[in-house]
């Protein structure tokens, strides 16, 4: 096996030739039996094996850098560059991450983990180098849908003015998590589809080379084809701003891809190379269900069947079907998503009301503030979005949602800790951002239940309101205790004296465990659902600092900005002094990628932790 040559980085140029494409075999197979054990993003790294190879074959790395815009494509370069054994621990705790990492190894040239951010930190990478004096390559690798995201033409804008060398890959799958949608996937559509133009090239320099005067013919055709493209395909949006774009190319075609990197190091500017890829490429369940296994649970590799499938609804399962009935009683409702229709559960609404639903693509910042137009307009415009990725649009929620209080309901999904995708990824901040701006009103759920009640008093509310919920398996526990969500007011579950616990959403699963443990020890514990982060319920906490001498918050976000704080200042505001405060709260760091429980063990968040804290310190 060719494969077990690649034990260092570089060892890639000790192959032969000749047996490229079996390397690449070898590859696919290697991926595919790694990821149906560990899960990870499948469809990505598969189409980006000939891209990554020829890349590798083409640099001089590490001196040489390759940015992964994403980097949930970066599996093959991780085993080029000598991580082969990281496989086995691939997203698990304390091994190797999906994503690229420079702590990880000096072959990751940048970290990466949301879209539209290579083209960027590649151009400030060609800044660096030429104020150094160095003469290094650099090569930012983009995928169609990241250059959906507006950040990537900011990047473009800028770097259509280099009179120095830098190259820009556009992976082009067609695909981004779900399949593509807009004018930028259009126009790309078009560019693919100009076989005229390739053919017709490929038609004269052929039957110019090896003529008396036909290769000094073709060289000078090279050189003029800019304008030979503008009359052959329109438009050609990259080369009028500036950006030599050579393409489409076969990215599965090692030798072709080899070829055009090397004209490209010789281009004295920006230059864009556009290449065709297959997502999923070479496994039959990916090929035909590339969304599927874009971030694939473990599955069996002759199916693609999930080897642990789901056998209870997930909170974005309820969300989903919440979302289709609120639909259909009122019509002014509308849906929005950032190109993930299937991983924020819209995909329903859009069967059922296809008129009403809108995937922006990659584009956070642009949905909040077509959101806000929407609400302006006098619908009632739903957003469904990861937490991390909300991060994104910050400015918009405040200046273009906030500041006129209009009626945008945030469905936040992947709220706290998800685990295996690591820092990029835990959606650990969004109480702090959230809450902090006025106007802005933040709920979290305790079950299943509670998450179709919030959703349905926040599509009833007039102004800015938040619904955070985590990833994974919807609670249903609690069912009997499902008071009226009045805003602003918490639901006492448990109501007795000495130790008051106050958690919210996803915590008072872990809450309820504390006060069982705490009971039979012989201890009187209330348990309180926070239910509202913005407003916090006062009134509550002030009735329990009078009959209680401990309280304590659970949540999962970061300390700073999040609900302990508030707890806190409540209490500080009105000198309470007979009732301690314990905040339990994620640490004010970035957390790496694990299994949520061993996470949750490790932080100290766990219902055991949190029960030796508690008796340790205060009981």
């Amino acid at each position: 096996m060719f494969l077990e040559m690649i034990e260092n980085a570089n060892d890639i140029k000790k192959i032969n030739r000749s047996d490229y494409k079996v390397l690449a075999q070898e590859i696919r197979q290697f991926l595919i039996e790694k990821i149906s054990v560990t899960g990870g993003h499948l469809g990505s790294n598969l189409g980006a094996v000939e891209l990554t190879m020829a890349l590798h074959l083409s640099l001089n790395l590490p001196e040489d850098k390759i940015i992964w815009d994403v980097g949930h494509q970066s599996y093959t370069h991780k085993l080029l560059s000598g991580r082969k054994d990281g496989f086995d621990g691939l997203r698990q705790f304390h091994g190797m991450s999906g994503f690229p990492k420079r702590r990880e190894s000096d072959y990751d040239a940048f970290d990466t983990g949301h879209s539209s951010t290579s083209i960027s930190a590649g151009l400030g990478l060609v800044k660096a180098r030429d104020l150094k004096g160095e003469s290094r390559t650099i090569v930012s690798v983009i995928g169609d849908g990241s250059l959906t995201g507006g950040m990537a033409y900011e990047a473009l804008n800028n770097a259509a003015k280099l009179e120095t060398n830098f190259i820009i890959i556009l992976n082009d799958n067609n695909m981004s998590i779900s399949e593509n949608v807009g004018g930028v996937s259009k126009y790309l559509n078009n560019i693919r589809t100009a076989t005229g133009y390739l053919d017709l090239k490929e038609g004269i320099y052929n039957a110019l080379s090896g003529t008396k005067g036909g290769d000094n013919m073709v060289k000078k055709l090279r050189r003029a084809k800019s304008s030979f493209k503008q009359l052959v395909i329109p438009g050609m949006l990259f080369e009028d701003m500036g950006i030599t774009y050579l393409g489409p190319v076969d990215g599965h075609d090692i030798e072709g891809m080899m070829k055009v990197i090397r004209e490209a190091k010789r281009v004295k500017g920006a230059v864009m190379i556009h290449a065709l890829t297959q997502k999923g490429r070479g496994y039959g369940p990916a090929e035909r269900h590339p969304a599927r296994f874009h971030g694939a649970e473990p599955f069996d590799i002759e199916t693609g069947v999930p080897s642990h499938p789901r056998t209870t609804a997930n909170y974005t399962d309820i969300f989903s079907t919440v979302m289709c009935k609120l639909g259909q009683r009122d019509e002014r409702i509308v849906a929005i998503t950032a190109a993930m229709p299937d991983g924020t559960g819209l995909k329903r609404f859009h069967n059922m009301y296809p008129d009403r639903f809108f995937d922006v693509g990659i584009a956070e910042e642009h949905a909040v503030t077509f959101a806000a137009g929407l609400a302006a307009g006098g619908l009632k415009p739903i957003v469904a979005v990861y937490s991390s990725f909300l991060q994104r649009a910050y400015d918009q929620i405040l200046h273009d949602v906030c500041i006129q209080n209009l009626p945008v309901v945030f469905a936040i999904d992947r709220a706290g800790l998800v685990g295996s995708d690591g820092e990029t990824h835990q959606g650990i901040f969004d109480l702090t951002y959230l809450s902090g701006i006025p106007n802005m009103s933040v709920m979290a759920p305790k079950n299943k239940w509670e998450l179709s009640d919030m959703l349905k008093f926040a599509v009833g509310f007039d102004g800015p309101i938040a619904l955070r919920y985590p990833r994974g398996t919807a609670y249903v526990g609690l069912k009997e205790f499902r008071a009226p969500i009045e805003y602003g007011r918490a639901e006492w579950i448990y109501r007795e004296s000495e130790i008051a616990l106050f958690a919210v959403g996803s915590m008072v699963k872990t809450a309820e465990a504390v006060r069982d443990s705490l009971k039979e020890m012989g201890h009187a514990v209330s348990l309180v659902n926070g239910r509202f982060v913005k407003p916090i319920d006062e009134e509550a906490v002030l009735e329990a600092a009078g009959s209680h001498r401990l309280i304590v918050t659970l949540e999962e976000n970061v300390a700073s900005g999040g609900y302990g704080e508030k707890v806190l200042r409540c209490l500080d505001e009105h000198q309470v002094r007979d009732c301690a405060c314990m905040t339990v709260t994620l640490p004010d760091a970035y957390i790496e990628h694990g299994n949520v429980e061993l996470l949750k063990k490790e932080i100290g968040v766990d219902a055991e932790s949190i029960v030796k804290r508690i008796t340790e310190a205060w009981v």
